[in-house]
């Protein structure tokens, strides 16, 4: 099915309660549910009700709670009402540990304990390929929870996207101002599928109606072949008609910086959160968005799943052409 194709009803309306549903993806999963039919109730920060409104779809309830607080979360989240779903995107805004623990891991655990009183039977979580190799704070949060989420007795479809067009395309606007871009080695330290948005909130969608992806962790990605940062650099230079031209970055470079930075975190905690910024930029320079052989301890392109029609150059198609523009926000690295 293509982005512009009516999705089918789905055979059991369920009605669903969802968290992150102002988030980019979100937006395309509340979307793409409201779609098949399944009525939902948004749980948004306290305050921002009128302007969340805006961006969910038809039909859809914005509700006020603070998801940080158990009590205002069954008091004006679930308030006394039934629910069939619980669907989540939501995920920590900085990934520092603080935020981390707090939201990927605590927020959902007291979401979970709720939903169950509210008769939910099924938990579809938007977790992080990433968790495969669990190095940082934010990615041993979204592990705990999706381990006390398998223990819970409820049925569960944990997916796992690899990559987002939106955090791959930091380096448009500067490539267009005639700038090099910016690659970690020779450009091919790593790769990966990304997936769209829209393609993304479908797969969740489906979730909901497909018995083959419930009780499963579901890596998941964007059409194939995989692709390395130097090809998309080459692809952006192609498609504006420049020479290209690459600066690598060492990624000793990031090393020396990190530890400078966890020198002076052990007196600042604001230091000691650039430091994890930096431990997450090093990362995602250095490991493939695909999923893992834990046999051989490599990136398998060929082994991960693919869903979907969009590409990432047709993304980046789109922003050149100024047919789609995209806040980096906290996706922003160069």
């Amino acid at each position: 099915m293509s982005a512009t194709d009516t999705p089918p009803p789905s055979p059991r309306p369920r009605r669903v309660l969802m968290l992150g549903a102002t988030g980019t993806i979100g937006r395309a999963t509340a979307m793409e549910l409201a779609a098949r039919g399944h009525r939902l109730v948004c749980l948004v920060r306290p305050g921002s009700g009128a302007a969340a409104a805006r961006g969910l779809p038809a039909g859809a309830v914005p509700r006020e709670a603070d998801i940080t607080d158990p009590a205002a979360l069954a008091r004006d989240g679930i308030a006394g009402e039934r629910f069939d779903v619980l669907v989540s995107c939501l995920a920590s805004r900085t990934g520092t540990p603080r935020d981390a623990w707090a939201i990927d891991h605590k927020a959902h655990s007291d979401a979970l304990a709720a939903a169950r009183a509210a008769g939910v039977g099924h938990v579809v979580l938007l977790s992080a390929i990433c968790v495969q190799k669990p190095l940082l704070e934010f990615q041993k949060a979204k592990l705990a929870f999706e381990a006390e989420l398998i223990a819970s007795g409820l049925e569960y479809s944990i997916v796992r996207p690899t990559a987002f067009f939106k955090s791959l395309s930091g380096q448009v606007a500067r490539v267009r101002q005639g700038k090099p871009f910016l690659i970690f080695g020779d450009g091919t330290l790593t790769a990966c599928t990304p997936i769209s948005d829209a393609d993304l909130g479908r797969f969740m969608a489906d979730c909901l109606d497909n018995p083959a992806l419930r009780n499963r962790i579901l890596p998941i990605g964007g059409p194939k072949p995989a692709i390395t940062p130097r090809e998309q650099g080459e692809y952006l230079f192609r498609a504006l008609g420049q020479e290209p031209k690459f600066r690598s970055v060492p990624v000793g470079m990031m090393d020396a910086i990190i530890a400078v930075l966890g020198l002076l975190g052990r007196v600042s905690p604001k230091m000691r959160d650039k430091a994890e910024f930096a431990r997450i930029g090093r990362y995602y320079a250095t490991e493939s968005m695909l999923v893992l052989d834990p046999a051989t301890g490599r990136y398998d392109a060929e082994a991960t799943p693919a869903y979907g029609t969009e590409t990432l150059f047709d993304y980046y198609d789109r922003l050149l052409a100024d047919e789609e523009k995209v806040d980096l926000g906290a996706h922003a690295m160069f």
